[in-house]
């Protein structure tokens, strides 16, 4: 592996961990600062590493080198004196810097930390996610411009509101932030949720998966299931679901990168790992008398794990979940949905009935997967000027080509 590489590599492991320990420890107020020192430490090991390899402790190697370089910054700022005096012991003078070669264990609780902080509930959920990608996924603004579809500037307007917002915060912040909130872990989670299904479903005009966010969203998500505060069946049903759909990951492409139906998807190339796990998880969601939608979704998810084959699945069950889940966090994504299973067990006219008087809000009505439901339904059901109608709306209104080639192969009801 050349240096470059293992810079690359070290950024994608690190970065959220080493941002998480360096702001808690100069404050959120700086949290930019922070972000900056990082980046810089990682370019110098660009360069040092690509001469004399990486060091036995990568982690505590850069983050030896980002805080030399925030306190010096800091060492020119209005508040020189105290912070250079609080964290004296980690600023090396010398012209040769050898970190040492242990990094402290509190890195997991720092990240944890961060994970809360970027998920605040004072925080639109927009700058949540885009807060969350930046510093807990290190991505740019430009990769995350491209990933939510939206301009750079728009996201770099909305990492400054969002780091103005923090920065107001009381210098303690960060030491309470892990608490038992119900709205503020309930937040981190709609985050992780909104960060996992970005990667499985994802708006990019380039790519239709995104494994790498998914992976990320299963990372922080058992970190937060690995902490006493938020280990709870909530949690746990979120970390099932993930693992669960990411199980069917190596099956939902083609050779050629064309998206699969579920239908035409080899099973026994799902992995039985993510399988195993996301049962796990689940049976350990199955405490208490708290139902979720998190548990609904998992327990979908199982059931298309479970079944042995597309036609053996059990939909009505599966029907009676998105019901469950439709009460439980109403939206009329769950009620599509809802539709396309009842149309498996019951019909297409009984699945057209969980639809047909309905007025989709504007961000449904204008997304190709409502356009797409309803042009098969109609197909199935034999109404061709209404299937045509909203088949060209559905292909118009795709996010990339292979999501576009796989709607016009299951509207026209052809096999791959």
């Amino acid at each position: 592996m050349s240096g470059r590489d293992d810079v690359e590599l070290a950024f994608r492991r690190h970065y959220a961990e080493q941002v998480s320990a360096l702001s808690r420890r100069i404050g959120l107020r700086h949290l930019e600062l922070a972000e900056d020192a990082v980046q810089s430490a990682l370019l110098k090991a660009l360069d040092v590493w690509s001469r004399n390899g990486p060091p036995e402790n990568p982690a505590a190697w850069i983050n030896k080198v980002a805080r030399n370089h925030a306190l010096e910054r800091l060492r020119t700022g209005d508040r020189r004196g105290v912070l250079l005096a609080q964290n004296a012991e980690f600023v090396d003078t010398g012209p040769n810097l050898q970190p040492e070669a242990t990094y402290s264990g509190e890195i997991a609780d720092d990240l944890l930390r961060m994970i809360f902080v970027c998920c605040d509930e004072s925080l639109p959920q927009s700058s949540q996610l885009v807060l969350g990608l930046k510093i807990l996924c290190g991505l740019s603004v430009r990769e995350i411009a491209f990933l939510l579809f939206t301009e750079a500037e728009t996201v770099q307007k909305r990492l400054q509101r969002a780091r103005a917002k923090l920065g107001s915060k009381p210098d303690d912040f960060m030491e309470n932030v892990i608490a038992p909130d119900p709205a503020r872990l309930s937040s981190v989670r709609r985050t992780l949720y909104l960060l996992f299904t970005e990667g499985y479903h994802s708006n990019s005009p380039e790519a239709c998966i995104r494994e790498d966010l998914c992976n990320e969203a299963i990372r922080l998500t058992t970190i937060l299931a690995g902490h006493a505060v938020s280990d709870d069946p909530e949690t746990r049903a979120l970390l099932a679901l993930m693992h669960l759909h990411h199980a069917r990951l190596p099956g939902r492409t083609a050779g050629n990168g064309d998206l699969l139906l579920l239908e035409e998807q080899d099973r026994s190339a799902w992995d039985r790992s993510h399988i195993a796990e996301g049962l796990r998880w689940l049976e350990g969601s199955a405490t208490g008398d708290k139902f979720s939608r998190y548990h609904a979704e998992a327990g979908i998810a199982a059931e298309h794990c479970l079944a042995p084959s597309f036609a053996e699945t059990n939909w009505e069950r599966i029907a009676d979940l998105y019901a469950l889940l439709e009460s439980q966090s109403p939206s009329m994504i769950h009620r599509l949905n809802r539709a396309v299973a009842t149309v498996e067990y019951a019909g297409p006219d009984a699945g057209l009935a969980l639809l047909e008087g309905l007025e989709p809000p504007t961000w449904l009505e204008g997304s190709y997967l409502w356009c797409a439901v309803l042009a098969d339904i109609h197909r199935r059901c034999g109404n061709s000027t209404e299937a045509q109608e909203y088949r060209l709306r559905a292909a118009h209104l795709a996010p990339n080509v292979h999501t576009r080639m796989m709607i016009e192969r299951r509207l026209r009801g052809r096999p791959h």
